[in-house]
């Protein structure tokens, strides 16, 4: 009965439309007077706990390092750093397109920041040159959804928190799990664009090359900085989002000078509206989780799961449908503060690593943002580019599904994350 009214003054609440960060308080309110326990003291002090972190302080930095950078003029030069290795290809335009999200994704870990990037530098050129509009949409946002995973994440650092796991050790585990979803992607682009007619760009000389190298220098500078950083303990995950922020900063205005002291203002405008929404939304999470761990949800939970418990690649099977579901009914933030605190307890008695079901729960909730109806980056490609939602969904479908098994392959073979982590961490 307890799981029965969580799911239904959840839903029932966002039905109504209202914003999800306030469904969540109402699912909370519903839950205290269920279990006869409704203070209105619990949700504020709830509240301010949850915000009050030092580890979040890392979303509204990195967010703000985003807007700086295709401000700046780092978004461009990423673009013609990849025209130059790889636009010259049958289909090149769609590798230049995968191969600068990856890039982009350890900038910034904003998808719908990149993604409004990307698709305005190259979907026109893609048009020109004959590119199907729709499937061109669908592979930048394809592309756009990397940038959860890659570090600095900033889906890592809110189920970091919502999990109380290391921060550090998920923008580790998911450096190749990214590549190998952005591997995906290549080999699906490959597929889909092989007997396609259209205009493939000249090579690049080698002048042309080292020019357009040593111009993205800096912003390619930019990951290798953080991701060193946070490996080798120079810097926390919070202390990188500051030094990526002013780093961007000085570089976009007085390196490349295309970031101007009028634009600061709108900027840092874009970054704290979006700030504004993921810190509302993680107060309100902590409430409702509070609330979800003395109901006993999760014990509920691992009772109906309990068959699958001894069988750990059946069990994330599962789980990860049961994700997938959700993802394409809310996006991702509310997903991962939703469900984290229902299934962490579940993965801990399966005796299943946290930091490995991270990276897939995070990998999964990405690919929500491209499955409709929702699918928030479907409609930034959509606005950006101005086509209607029915194109790029017949679009991305292919890179959809491609994704997919490659995150399904993950789960089967876990030594793809579980090794390239203790690699990485020196264990």
């Amino acid at each position: 009965m307890t799981v029965a009214i969580f799911l239904f003054s959840l839903c029932g609440a966002m039905a109504l439309g209202m914003p999800i960060a306030f469904a969540l308080i109402v699912c909370a309110v519903c839950l205290m007077f269920w279990l006869g326990v409704f203070d209105t003291q619990i949700i504020a002090q709830n509240m301010i706990v949850g915000a009050d972190s030092f580890q979040l302080l890392a979303i509204p930095f990195f967010l703000l390092a985003g807007e700086l950078m295709n401000a700046g003029g780092l978004s461009k030069r990423i673009v013609n750093f990849a025209l130059s290795l790889v636009g010259h290809l049958h289909g090149g335009l769609g590798y230049v397109a995968i191969f600068a999200s990856i890039i982009m994704a350890s900038l910034s870990g904003s998808a719908a920041a990149d993604t409004a990037a990307l698709a305005s530098i190259l979907l026109p050129m893609m048009r020109q040159a004959g590119y199907d509009t729709g499937r061109s949409a669908g592979l930048i946002a394809s592309g756009g959804i990397i940038a959860p995973i890659i570090p600095p994440s900033i889906g890592f650092i809110v189920f970091g928190v919502a999990a109380n796991l290391s921060i550090t050790r998920l923008f580790l585990a998911g450096v190749v799990p990214g590549l190998l979803i952005g591997l995906s992607l290549v080999i699906a682009w490959f597929i889909v664009c092989r007997h396609d007619k259209i205009t493939v760009l000249p090579r690049r000389t080698g002048a042309e090359r080292w020019k357009a190298t040593w111009d993205g220098s800096l912003a390619l500078l930019m990951p290798i900085a953080i991701l060193g950083g946070i490996r080798f303990g120079i810097v926390t995950p919070t202390e990188a989002a500051v030094v990526a922020t002013v780093y961007a900063l000085v570089v976009g205005m007085f390196v490349y000078r295309e970031l101007k002291p009028k634009d600061l203002y709108k900027v840092t405008l874009m970054a704290a509206k979006t700030t504004s929404a993921v810190m509302l939304l993680v107060a309100a999470a902590v409430v409702s989780a509070w609330l979800i761990t003395q109901a006993n949800i999760p014990a509920e939970l691992t009772s109906i799961l309990a068959p699958f418990m001894d069988n750990k690649t059946v069990l994330m099977i599962i789980i990860m449908l049961l994700v997938m579901v959700v993802g394409t009914a809310l996006d991702f933030t509310p997903t991962v503060l939703i469900l984290t605190p229902v299934l962490m307890p579940v993965i801990k008695q399966a005796g299943i690593d946290p930091i490995y079901f991270g990276v897939l729960f995070i990998i999964n909730n990405a690919i929500g943002l491209i499955t409709p109806p929702v699918g928030i980056v479907l409609n930034v490609v959509c606005g950006v580019a101005r086509i209607p939602m029915t194109l790029v969904i017949k679009g991305v479908w292919p890179f959809l599904v491609a994704q997919s098994i490659m995150m399904f392959l993950m789960i089967l073979f876990p030594q793809l994350v579980t090794v390239p982590l203790a690699w990485l961490s020196g264990r």
